[in-house]
C-alpha cells in the first residue's frame, strides 16, 4: 500500500477505532494516527505494502525517528502507536500476523517534576484572583471582577483537586455537588470519577456562580458546546484550555516558585497529598491514573524534597 491510495482509509478506520472503541482523547488520537500515517508512508516509499509490514521494517522506522531527533518519550509513544495499529489491523484481517508483538520501547528517563510548596500555591491562587488582563483583548472593564473570580477558581480547582486542565474545562455546573463537595469528572477513556474539593474551593465556586458567571453569560453560552459550562470565557463560550493555561502560567509566575502550567499544579497537588499522609491508592483514584506506577512517581518527588530539607538542616548531612 503506497501513500495516497488505501493509506488514508486505513488511518481513518484506525482513528475511528481509537476514538469510538478505545475512548481515547482527540489529542491522543491525533498522535497515534499521525504515527500510523508515518509508518505507512515509510513502508510505501520502500515499496512495502501495509499488508506486508514486518518487525525489521518497524524497527527501521523507529531508528529513522531516532536519527531525526525524536526524544525517548516520543519513541516510547511511537512504539505504543505501532503496537496498537498492528494489533488492530491483525484483528481486522489487514495483517496476517502481528509484527509489533516483539517491539520494545526504550526505557524513558523520567525527570522529577517541579512543584510549588503550600505557600507558593496559596500565593498563586491569590495572584489569579488579582488578574484583570483580558483573554480576548476586547473586554469591557465592568467584566474585570468576573474574570478575576473565574481565574481564581481555575487555579483553586486545579490545585485543590489535581484534575487535568481538559477535565476542568469540560466541567458543567451539574457536575458540582456542593452539598457533598465533590466534582463529577470525566477523565481519559471517558472514565468518570468523583473528586472532592475543600472549603476554599467551595467558596470560590459560590462566588463565581453568584457574581462572576452571570456577568459573562452571552448568546454563546446557549450553544450546545457551552450550555451548562461551569467556566466561561470573556465572550460567553466554554472556557478553552489555552486560556486556562495562560491563567495558570500568570499565577504561578507571581507565586515566587517555579514557572509551570496546569500539569505543574497537578504535580503539586499529588505531592502535597502524599506528604500529608494520603494513601497512594487514594491519590491514584483522585488523579484518575490507570496505573499505580504513574502515581508512584510522586513518592520520588517527596523523597527528593526530604533529601533537600535534610541536606540544608542536618549538621551531618
Amino acid at each position: 500500500m503506497t501513500p495516497g491510495d488505501g493509506a488514508t482509509d486505513v488511518v481513518d478506520r484506525f482513528g475511528d477505532y481509537l476514538r469510538l472503541e478505545q475512548g481515547l482523547s482527540e489529542h491522543t488520537v491525533r498522535a497515534y494516527t499521525g504515527d500510523a500515517r508515518s509508518i505507512i508512508t515509510y513502508a510505501g516509499v520502500r515499496g512495502v505494502e501495509f499488508t506486508d509490514l514486518d518487525l525489521p521494517l518497524l524497527r527501521a522506522w523507529l531508528a529513522d525517528r531516532t536519527r531525526a531527533g525524536a526524544a525517548r518519550t516520543s519513541i516510547a509513544r511511537q512504539v505504543s502507536s505501532a503496537k496498537k495499529l498492528c494489533a488492530w489491523a491483525t484483528r481486522e484481517g489487514l495483517l496476517r500476523v502481528d509484527p509489533a508483538q516483539r517491539l520494545r520501547a526504550p526505557k524513558a528517563h523520567r525527570t522529577l517534576p517541579e512543584v510549588l510548596d503550600a505557600d507558593q500555591a496559596a500565593r498563586a491562587i491569590e495572584a489569579a484572583g488579582d488578574r484583570v488582563q483580558s483573554d480576548d483583548g476586547d473586554r469591557q472593564s465592568g467584566d474585570a471582577d468576573a474574570i478575576a473570580l473565574r481565574d481564581r477558581l481555575v487555579v483553586e480547582l486545579l490545585y485543590s483537586t489535581g484534575i487535568r486542565v481538559g477535565e476542568l474545562c469540560g466541567l458543567d455546573i451539574g457536575d458540582v455537588d456542593a452539598q457533598r463537595r465533590v466534582l463529577r469528572v470525566l477523565g481519559k477513556g471517558n472514565k468518570e470519577r468523583m473528586v472532592p474539593f475543600g472549603t476554599p474551593a467551595a467558596h470560590a465556586i459560590d462566588e463565581w456562580l453568584a457574581r462572576g458567571r452571570p456577568a459573562l453569560v452571552t448568546q454563546a453560552s446557549a450553544k450546545p458546546e457551552s450550555a451548562g459550562a461551569l467556566l466561561l470565557g470573556s465572550k460567553g463560550g466554554r472556557l478553552n484550555q489555552r486560556m486556562a493555561r495562560s491563567v495558570v502560567y500568570h499565577a504561578a509566575g507571581q507565586s515566587g516558585g517555579p514557572a509551570m502550567g496546569p500539569h505543574g499544579l497537578r504535580h503539586s497537588a499529588a505531592t502535597h497529598l502524599l506528604e500529608g499522609g494520603a494513601d497512594l491508592r487514594i491519590v491514584q483514584e483522585l488523579l484518575g491514573h490507570a496505573s499505580l506506577a504513574t502515581t508512584q512517581m510522586y513518592t520520588h518527588v517527596s523523597v527528593e524534597r526530604l533529601r533537600a530539607v535534610h541536606s540544608q538542616a542536618h549538621p551531618r548531612a
